[in-house]
């Protein structure tokens, strides 16, 4: 006997990137088949099909008898119409879950069992409970440098890839990356314009924040569309030399979106993890030359040379068993770079650089000239150590703001610029001194709770950096939001540690 068919009813609920299914308890199909909440399900429609976690409801309201609901994710990639009608079955496991099993055991999984594991995460077979399984087995030191490169090979594989074996210029194909952990650090932004004015080809994607109040695409959003289609990306590109867009609407590496989903309430990012995260992307996104900036500090990511040199080697076995040309740089990670933290905050400070203010952050702008003059030195044309000098042409000349405002229209922008939050507290120095260390982690915490990346204008606004001296009551940082429930958070968590280090004078 084929199964009932059940009408669709589109429940909007946004469930971060899980299809999840909705029953009412009195359904028929429930109490036949005997399932339970959280049960994986396969739901089956127009000669369609998707796996999806079941939630039961009591409430009819929701979802009546007869019908079955799906969250916005499910719903999206069902692809039919409300009304539409649905078979629901018991879902078969995935084939990779022994795979998956034998890595919680502890064991090394082969360059087979790592695809066929992020091909079914890709095709969304896993349940969020199955993805946290595996992102937490595979933390840490748990993956062997060839686990990392099976995994990279297969995001790749899961995904489409960029071509620009016809792009108008000829040459290396550029890109630069940071591994995070250092609030403000948007000197991406600042680095295409530069460089894609100097004629290269320079296509960055970048993922949303995991664990930071901000990353590229969430302070590129602020100015302008992101979120670009395959085709649309490459036709700007090819029109460009560049973008600064979010790698998930074009479906590149989409199973790292997924773990990214599952890494970010957990706070995890792991060295294979990230390793395969970042190569993976910049590989999909046709890049054939990468500056990766590895910044080291007591409150970064990295907190030690001798980390930063083995993450170094990881990238760098990885990169070269894929082909693609590494530079690494290893930074000050000491302090966060420039003044704002949070989306709004951060595109401040790098238009400020591009318009060459009096009050540009100096250090976003030297930084992101020393990227970018390491970038440029991939042009087969420039002579090693002209590079630098070369960025910082294109700057002061105003050629690299020309460029990023043309970046910015292709893209789509803004039709009205985000402000910062208009809620504010202002926290003090509780005596005089002079700030020896700003901890990254907790001012990252604090712009997090004031809504960050979420909230484009929430996030905090330093007016000291490491060495200034203050005085009694003087305000060491502005914290933004949107909301006050959002600023009380903040608040609090401040009032407990307000991340800065006085010395006494």
């Amino acid at each position: 006997m084929p199964p009932q068919a059940l009408r669709i009813r589109r429940v909007a609920i946004d469930t971060w990137r899980e299809n999840v299914a909705y029953l009412n308890r009195d359904c028929a199909v429930v109490r036949a088949a005997g399932f339970q909440a959280l049960a994986k399900v396969t739901v089956r429609a127009n000669g369609l099909a998707i796996n999806a976690v079941l939630n039961v409801v009591d409430d009819a309201a929701l979802v009546p008898p007869g019908e079955l609901g799906l969250s916005e994710d499910a719903f999206a990639r069902l692809g039919v119409e409300s009304g539409h009608t649905a078979q629901v079955l018991p879902a078969e496991p995935p084939a990779s879950l022994p795979a998956l099993h034998r890595k919680i055991a502890g064991e090394r999984l082969s360059r087979e069992d790592l695809h066929a594991i992020v091909e079914d995460v890709a095709q969304a077979r896993y349940s969020k409970i199955e993805l946290a399984a595996f992102v937490v087995a595979t933390n840490g030191q748990d993956l062997e440098r060839d686990e990392v490169l099976y995994l990279t090979e297969a995001m790749i594989a899961a995904g489409r890839r960029l071509d620009w074996q016809h792009a108008v210029r000829r040459g290396p194909v550029v890109d630069k990356h940071c591994i995070g952990g250092i609030p403000g650090n948007r000197t991406s932004m600042l680095l295409v314009p530069i460089v894609t004015a100097h004629g290269m080809l320079c296509p960055k994607t970048s993922s949303r924040a995991i664990t930071s109040p901000a990353g590229t695409a969430d302070t590129m959003a602020v100015l302008a569309e992101v979120e670009l289609p395959f085709e649309r990306l490459q036709q700007i590109v090819r029109s460009t030399n560049g973008c600064l867009a979010w790698g998930g609407t074009a479906g590149l590496s989409p199973a790292d979106d997924i773990l990214i989903s599952v890494e970010r309430p957990l706070g995890i990012d792991s060295p294979g993890q990230m390793v395969a995260s970042i190569l993976s992307k910049k590989i999909a996104a046709g890049s054939t030359h990468l500056v990766l900036d590895i910044p080291v500090g007591p409150s970064a990511k990295v907190r030690s040379t001798p980390a930063a040199q083995r993450l170094r080697k990881l990238f760098e076995f990885v990169a070269g068993s894929l082909n693609l040309h590494l530079e690494v740089m290893i930074t000050d990670g000491g302090q966060p770079i420039g003044r704002g933290i949070g989306p709004v905050l951060e595109a401040r400070d790098v238009m400020q650089v591009l318009h060459n203010h009096p009050d540009a952050p100096a250090d976003l702008r030297d930084k992101a000239l020393r990227l970018a003059g390491r970038v440029i030195e991939f042009d087969p044309d420039v002579r090693g150590g002209d590079g630098w000098r070369i960025a910082r042409d294109i700057l002061e000349s105003g050629r690299a703001l020309a460029q990023m405002e043309a970046l910015i229209d292709a893209q789509g922008r803004r039709a009205e610029a985000p402000v910062p939050g208009p809620l504010t507290h202002e926290v003090l120095a509780p005596s005089a001194g002079s700030v020896a260390a700003i901890d990254n982690l907790q001012l990252a915490r604090i712009a997090r709770l004031a809504g960050a990346p979420q909230v484009e204008g929430a996030g905090v606004d330093l007016l000291h950096k490491t060495g200034d001296v203050v005085a009694a009551g003087q305000a060491l940082y502005r914290i933004h939001a949107c909301y006050p429930a959002d600023l009380r958070f903040a608040c609090d968590l401040a009032g407990r540690g307000s991340g800065y280090t006085l010395a006494t004078l």
